[in-house]
């Protein structure tokens, strides 16, 4: 069991999880009656596709991870290749048979149509585009999907804080893809340079949140300054680790 975990990359799906929570919670006030169950499935599908993607990528970079990474499941061969196949293909599958569920309770096609288009991207990031100039947008846009997947119940149409929102963090990921391309070895500057510059953009699509959106958290209309200074903070403090990177582009 040990070495699937490791092979799902068990810590990280909490990260996915923290996507749909933080959209589901941005469109509701308060769970409903049956919204318990339906954020449940949302999590579990949420879940389940990004294992699916993180074993999928291990399929298609086994060879990349026998030179770099020789201690994972698949180069060690303490999981099998076709045990992996299989298994992401079940994970993304069953994922997406959870958001349809969580559709249908719902009475909303947009659970089962947003994992259905992330189910997608998955596949297409770790089959054709993850190496190249394409790949951290299709990183990105996996992320922006899965936040929209927690946001995708929500009572009405999509408004535009929650588009905004869903940008901005799409916006984000896809610097931080750009920025660790070439994790395993030296980088080049330009690129952690310009990575870094999308990284802002993406905190910068939040930082004008509550002078754009009408539905928002009431203080951060009465008092932006509070929220702007937060999101400096946190430009602050990704800034000057990224510097130390571009600095000395070298693996720690």
């Amino acid at each position: 069991m040990r070495k699937y975990l490791q092979l799902v990359r068990l810590p990280n799906l909490f990260t996915a999880m923290a996507d749909v929570t933080m959209g589901f919670l941005f469109t509701h006030a308060a769970f409903g009656r049956g919204d318990a169950w339906v954020f449940a499935l949302l999590l579990a599908a949420s879940s389940l596709l990004y294992a699916a993607g993180v074993v999928l990528g291990d399929v298609f970079d086994v060879k990349i991870d026998a030179r770099e990474r020789p201690h994972r499941p698949l180069p060690s061969g303490r999981v099998s290749l076709a045990a992996a196949r299989w298994l992401a293909w079940e994970l993304l599958l069953v994922g997406a048979a959870l958001a349809w569920l969580a559709a249908f309770l719902a009475d909303d096609v947009r659970p089962g149509i947003v994992a259905t288009l992330l189910a997608s991207i998955v596949v297409l990031y770790d089959v054709l585009v993850k190496r190249t100039p394409l790949g951290p947008l299709a990183m990105g846009a996996c992320r922006m999907l899965n936040v929209l997947l927690g946001m995708s119940v929500a009572a009405g149409s999509w408004r535009d804080e929650h588009w905004l929102v869903a940008a901005a963090i799409g916006t984000y990921i896809v610097g931080v893809t750009w920025f660790a391309r070439t994790e395993a070895g030296r980088s080049n500057r330009w690129h952690l340079g310009l990575a870094t510059a999308v990284m802002v953009a993406g905190i910068g699509l939040l930082a004008v949140l509550p002078g754009r959106c009408d539905h928002v958290v009431p203080i951060l209309r009465q008092e932006p300054f509070r929220w702007t200074l937060l999101m400096a903070v946190v430009t602050g403090v990704i800034g000057f680790r990224a510097l130390r990177a571009v600095v000395e582009p070298v693996p720690w």
